[in-house]
């Protein structure tokens, strides 16, 4: 540790930090454009200049580094004259078109010019001008207000992985942007937005659409990947209009994938706002107690085995608790939330949980991937393996389809599960190996022996003890996990999926089910489709009952880790929608036999005599038992692994309704290795 002073105040900081961090510590607020904590010094800028004793001029704090008994002033007139004058410098080009600049009421750069700009510049040539860039259909460029600090091209660089980005020329005429003009092949594109200090790159969604004061600003998770990545829904009136990413450092740090970032316009489309019933081969509206007749007619007269229900991939605790709740008092344990028939052992969380947790990725020194895409399962955790790759002494291997670009180097073990056992030379010698099997890999005939085979891997690397459980299940949807949480999986007595399709049940209950094809569903089956949006699985359905997509309504997620979240309502649902747990309570009470809880906290209350963990959120990381899950290692097949997102814009029903995501699936190329 160095101690220094800062304006008098004695400060203690690791040995190599730079002044601008033990100002910071000292609570001295340093102005910054360049600098940023998650990225690689540049010291571009030089808007964080500070005096230091001795020094003979001002130096930059951030790329400066601590030395002991270091003096260092943080407001002296020398400081304040010298971010004056670089602040005149970053504006002799500026545009200074603040009224129609998309990012005006939270630029740094008009933060920064209220505390040291001055009401003239000295500077009377005329500015520079410079073309806009194309990258994409995500993200809109005004290359004019540029001030070349380059978070964007260290972000792209360094987090991303896709070196795309770069500056050509020097001095007056350097000027950022893709060599060749082209959109980013990155699912992080979103970020720069966050990070550029000025209105040069905006997103082209949100462009001219609303002024930051005019939003309501709702705190949420999100739910179109498994990560759970904390958000912030900005609304005006009845509209989503941004959805930007929170801090977490446990989970997203500060990023957020492209599809949980700007799909949002899907919620607008394809929406069921009124409860629909089929007559005479053709869906017409009808009012809720006509539909609740409707089903009440055809199920009362069935037996428990001959009903069944499917929770979907996007489906909160609460719907779910109460399906399962409303299915048990018709007496069926017909139960599935797994729709892509993954061999998931719900019987120990740790069969079915990222064990390490998200952050456990930083301890690791040791990774094997199964059947698994990361960059499009779960980019934002893709990047924290890339983060911890870059910190060295990180070897990778993967098993799975060639010819995939996960942004950092990995050792091709093979395509299809006999290469498991090749991977052991992977995790030798590592303290802390960590093995992602990824939900596609689970999706097969052999599914359970891939687990069985993964987590013998493990034990035999001695990953599985009290203090460290290196079997992670990488899954792909918010409400996967929850709905393992509460069994909502077949009884003793149950069918799976699988089992209820090609008429294995007379009655069929999809709550959001939207990942499998319904027309495996037998002819004869009365189908209930219970969701927001009109997709596959509704065009099916000989009842439809409107429910609420994530941001309209207070919901428990459960990401990848297993740790228990809440989404809040930013909006309200549309028309006649209502929360899908209120939809299932209302139609219990049509049957007769009402579920016993009318308000949301009685709905948790029951959520956590299922199970403790949504009392306690808590965590799981010890592996308290060695026993693997249910599935003989030695019954692997031959198929090589196939990727479970073909295509990463389009993987949910919001995502398929979004023009923005259709406008990317057709732009952007999937991203494959170099060859």
């Amino acid at each position: 540790m160095t101690k220094l002073f800062v304006d008098g105040v004695e400060v203690e900081v690791p040995a190599g930090s730079s002044v601008l961090q033990a100002c910071e510590v000292a609570g001295r607020e340093i102005p910054r454009f360049c600098y940023h904590e998650r990225l690689s010094v540049a010291g571009n800028c030089r808007m964080c200049l500070v005096e230091v004793e001795k020094a003979p001029k001002p130096v930059a704090s951030c790329a400066y580094p601590v030395a002991e008994g270091m003096k260092v002033f943080t407001d002296t007139p020398m400081v304040r004259n010298a971010r004056r004058n670089v602040m005149e410098f970053l504006l002799i080009n500026h545009p200074l078109d603040c009224p129609i600049c998309d990012q005006g009421g939270e630029c740094d750069l008009q933060d920064q010019a209220v505390a040291y700009g001055k009401d003239g510049s000295r500077f009377l040539e005329q500015k520079r001008a410079v073309k806009d860039k194309y990258v994409g259909p995500l993200i809109k460029t005004i290359m004019n207000r540029c001030i070349h600090c380059t978070r964007c091209i260290r972000f792209a660089t360094e987090v991303a992985g896709v070196p795309e980005l770069g500056a050509t020329g020097r001095g007056e005429n350097m000027e950022v942007g893709t060599y060749v003009e082209k959109a980013l092949t990155t699912e992080l594109a979103g970020n720069l937005i966050d990070l550029c200090p000025v209105g040069a790159l905006t997103s082209r969604p949100y462009a001219f659409v609303s002024r930051p004061w005019e939003l309501r600003k709702t705190d949420s998770v999100d739910v179109l990947d498994a990560v759970g990545a904390a958000i912030r829904i900005d609304t005006r009136g009845p509209e989503v209009l941004r959805i930007l990413p929170r801090t977490n450092e446990d989970v997203n740090e500060e990023w957020l994938g492209d599809r949980s970032r700007f799909s949002f316009d899907g919620l607008k489309r394809k929406r069921l706002d009124r409860p629909w019933i089929r007559r005479d081969g053709k869906l017409v509206a009808a009012s809720w107690p006509e539909a609740f007749a409707a089903i009440a007619e055809k199920l009362k007269p069935l037996s428990g085995d001959r009903i069944g229900a499917v929770a979907g991939d996007l489906v909160d605790a609460e719907s779910v608790v109460a399906l399962k709740d409303l299915m048990a008092g018709l007496g069926s344990e017909n139960l599935d939330c797994r729709q892509d028939g993954a061999a998931l052992d719900a019987s120990r969380r740790e069969f079915y949980v990222f064990g390490s947790g998200i952050a456990g990725i930083d301890d690791a020194d040791a990774l094997v991937i199964i059947g698994s895409n990361p960059r499009t399962e779960a980019p934002v955790l893709n990047a924290r393996i890339r983060k911890r790759w870059l910190a060295g002494k990180f070897p990778v291997g993967f098993v799975g389809p060639a010819g995939i670009d996960l942004t950092y180097p990995v050792t091709a073990l093979g395509e299809g599960p006999s290469a498991i056992a090749d991977a052991a030379a992977i995790l030798k010698d590592a303290k802390h190996p960590m093995v992602l099997v990824g939900r596609g890999a689970l999706a097969r005939p052999d599914g359970a022996a891939v687990a069985a085979a993964a987590w013998a891997l493990l034990r035999g690397a001695e990953g599985l003890r009290a203090d460290w459980n290196g079997f992670c299940v990488l899954h792909q949807f918010g409400g996967q996990v929850g709905a393992l949480d509460l069994g909502f999986v077949p009884g003793p007595q149950g069918r799976s999926l699988g089992g209820m399709l090609g008429g294995g049940v007379d009655a069929l209950w999809l709550l959001g089910a939207d990942g499998f094809d319904p027309a495996l569903i037998g002819p004869e089956t009365f189908v209930i489709y219970q969701g927001h949006h009109g997709d596959r699985a509704a065009s099916r359905a000989d009842v439809i009952l409107p429910g609420a997509a994530y941001t309209e309504k207070e919901a428990t997620y459960v990401n990848t880790e297993g740790r228990v979240q809440r989404g809040r309502a930013a909006v309200a649902p549309p028309g006649e929608a209502r929360e899908d747990w209120r939809i299932l309570r209302a139609f219990s009470a049509v049957l007769g036999t009402p579920l016993p809880y009318d308000t949301i906290e009685a709905v948790r209350a029951r959520m956590a005599a299922v199970n403790p963990v949504f009392g306690s959120g808590f965590l799981t990381a010890a592996c308290s038992d060695p026993a693997g899950p249910a599935g003989d290692p030695a019954a692997l097949g031959d198929a090589p692994f196939v990727p479970p997102i073909p295509v990463y814009w389009q993987a949910d029903c919001i995502s398929r309704a979004s023009a923005t995501m259709a406008e990317c699936a057709r732009v952007i190329p999937p991203a494959m290795a170099a060859e």
